[in-house]
């Protein structure tokens, strides 16, 4: 009976066995179960006739083949089932006899793995993969040869068919050519149920003493896709990263790559190859100013971002490297080299000058200072306002005095106009002192007709409280009766409080009782005349 149509049937059933209990055609790790392998292989005899274990000298080598499938359990082992077929030819001795046999040997055999690569002595994707395998099988051969038997005077030829289980034990290297391609190197150590493949059973208590080794060199390749949603080419199982974007380089954990370890992954790292910070998108910051060092100008001193990093202590928008006027107040506004403005050039910076767009001293707060001749036309101008005797009314000589003050007006810009109305003592206080203010409106009301803003005139009376003169004579208080004008930087205390205080407060007038009327006096009802009756007249 053909030995090989018996090999492969066996070994065709039990992959068909073996992959009926797989779920699905996954190929031989965590995510690929399943896997296929092929081999070539040569046999190695110890037994009655003698051995060749582990030498091969004298002895012609046979090459034999074969295949198995493997399915992934866990980690730590694999259950699989395989096949092996070769003619094997030994040349012997027996009872002092020559030898000999030729066997067509098959080998079905179902084997449990355990792998050293499981996580826990090597891991499990290394190159390098030992193992250790063993299980139980079928042992079929056909045996010619010849022999001298106990006995027999001269060896005989003899044949023998065996159809026996066996055991085997083996040990293997995997190494590990792609995650689906292995190459495979295993010697195994099989037992067969039977002594009589050697042509040759010496007594009962020997029925087993033919022994094998077969050595095998393969390639084992796994097939069946493996679940990865995100494509990535790594296992969901083993995907410590789900989710990965399309295109994105990984590590064997699934994990976007991060060559400079700075825990933002390449594909979002503007500066892959130097550790920096995940808030600038990877890039370093050597002082932690939020300004990347590519873009810092100043990177090893805290700064500012819209100072390209640099810092600015005054926060004047100049940096301290090139800023003149260290210390400037906040707020300010300072030229180019981080000075204050100063617009007219008077030395005085415009934060402090109260008039920035002329130029004075700054012992006038950076205005211009009022010339003598426009003082003494101030002094001398109330010798000109009169006005009506005992009312607030301007006489038209006062006109030409008051649009001369109303010129000085505008050529001090910067200036507020003080009028100060005065009285002499004749009369009741609080009367002259609403004449005086009375008067000092006049001036400043036929001001504002000449264009002069109302914000920049200011006027009070005093009544008789500021004499300068004496008023027992007509000559003093002719002179107590004017209206002073005074110039003031606008914004300073009104100058004439400065000269003379608080303008007196006006009691209101008191208001008289209005007259009663009597009542008309009731005249009495006259009396009418009695009526004369007309004498009757006769008849």
């Amino acid at each position: 009976m053909s030995l090989k149509p018996q090999l492969l049937q066996g070994l065709a059933l039990a992959t068909v066995v073996l992959s009926s209990t797989a779920p699905s055609a996954q190929a031989q790790t965590a995510d690929k179960k399943t896997a296929l392998s092929g081999w070539v292989s040569s046999l190695q005899y110890a037994g009655n006739q003698g051995s060749d274990f582990w030498n091969r000298s004298g002895v012609d080598i046979e090459v034999g083949g074969g295949g198995g499938i493997t399915r992934y359990l866990s980690p730590s082992f694999d259950l699989g089932v395989y096949g092996n077929y070769e003619t094997y030819k030994f040349s012997g001795s027996f009872n002092s006899t020559p030898a000999n046999f030729e066997a067509r040997t098959g080998m079905i055999d179902l084997g449990l793995k355990l792998k050293l690569n499981n996580g826990k002595i090597l891991k499990e994707n290394s190159f390098i993969q030992p193992y250790l395998m063993a299980g139980p099988g079928l042992f079929l051969t056909n045996s010619t040869g010849t022999v001298k038997a106990p006995g027999q005077a001269v060896s005989t030829p003899f044949f023998r068919q065996i159809r026996r289980g066996e055991v085997y034990g083996a040990a293997g290297l995997r190494f590990r050519l792609s995650p689906s391609v292995f190459a495979d190197l295993q010697t195994g150590y099989h037992y067969p149920f039977s002594d009589e493949v050697d042509g040759v059973v010496q007594n009962e208590s020997d029925s087993r003493n033919d022994r094998f080794l077969l050595h095998q060199v393969g390639i084992t390749v796994a097939f069946g896709q493996m679940k990865d949603e995100d494509k990535d080419g790594v296992s969901d199982k083993k995907d410590k990263c789900p989710g990965t974007p399309a295109g994105v380089a990984v590590d064997p954990n699934g994990c976007p790559l991060d060559k400079d370890g700075d825990g933002v992954p390449d594909y979002q790292d503007k500066c892959p190859d130097v550790k920096g910070v995940a808030a600038l998108q990877g890039c370093p910051d050597r002082d932690g100013d939020g300004v990347t060092d590519a873009d810092d100008a100043c990177p090893d001193t805290p700064g500012k971002a819209e100072l390209r990093g640099c810092p600015d202590a005054d926060n004047d928008g100049v940096i301290d490297q090139n800023d003149k006027c260290p210390g400037t107040p906040a707020g300010v506004r300072v030229d180019a080299s981080g000075c204050p403005l100063d617009r007219d050039g008077d030395g005085v910076p415009d934060y402090q000058d109260r008039c920035p767009d002329r130029a004075g001293p700054a012992s006038n707060k950076g205005c211009p200072e009022v010339k003598a001749e426009t003082k003494k036309r101030l002094q001398e101008a109330t010798k000109y306002i009169n006005f009506e005797f005992n009312k607030a009314v301007l006489l038209p000589s006062s006109y030409p005095t008051l649009k001369d003050l109303a010129a000085v007006m505008t050529e001090y810009p910067d200036y507020t106009l003080s009028i100060a109305g005065h009285t002499d003592s004749k009369g009741d206080d609080n009367y002259n002192l609403r004449l005086s203010d009375d008067r000092a409106a006049s001036a400043r009301t036929y001001m504002l007709s000449q264009a002069v803003p109302a914000d920049r005139i200011v006027s009070h009376g005093f009544g008789e409280t500021k004499p300068i003169a004496d008023n027992a004579t007509d000559a003093g208080r002719a002179v107590n009766r004017r209206v002073e004008f005074d110039l003031y930087l606008t914004g300073d205390p009104n100058s004439a409080e400065v000269k003379y205080g608080p303008a007196p407060t006006i009691q209101p007038e008191p208001v008289k009782a209005a007259p009663v009327k009597k009542a008309p006096a009731k005249k009495a009802p006259a009396r009418k005349a009695p009526v004369k009756k007309a004498p009757a007249k006769r008849k």
